[in-house]
């Protein structure tokens, strides 16, 4: 009698633990913007890591010397904290108008990067 009220018990706990641990999830705002690799967060991402991609093949071709990659890697790291920074200020992701700016930074480091190749 004992273990049949156990294992009871157990059922039962088991059960409201799995209807608490829905509950909360459901709790939790749905918005898009709450989402893990949000659109903006995941293009401001995609961008820096082309951004990289451009320098590096920059260096192995010889457009670009040294202090030109490490000025424009720096340039990058600057965004990526910029980036941070504003995800951690709204739970995880980018307000539209944080993401235009960091757009339009990346805009003017991507034209940078481009004169800099082309000149090479």
């Amino acid at each position: 009698m004992q273990t049949k009220m156990t294992t009871r018990f157990s059922l039962i706990a088991f059960s409201m633990a799995a209807v608490l641990a829905s509950a909360g999830a459901m709790a939790q705002s749905t918005s898009p913007e709450n989402i893990p690799g949000h659109p903006r967060v995941s293009e401001v991402n995609q961008r820096l890591e082309n951004q990289q991609d451009r320098i590096q093949a920059g260096v192995a071709d010889g457009q670009l010397n040294a202090k030109q990659a490490t000025r424009d890697e720096k340039q990058d790291a600057n965004i990526a904290a910029r980036e941070s920074r504003d995800e951690a200020q709204h739970g995880g992701h980018l307000t539209k108008q944080e993401q235009k700016n960091l757009n339009k930074s990346l805009n003017q480091d991507s034209k940078r990067i481009h004169k800099q190749r082309a000149a090479g």
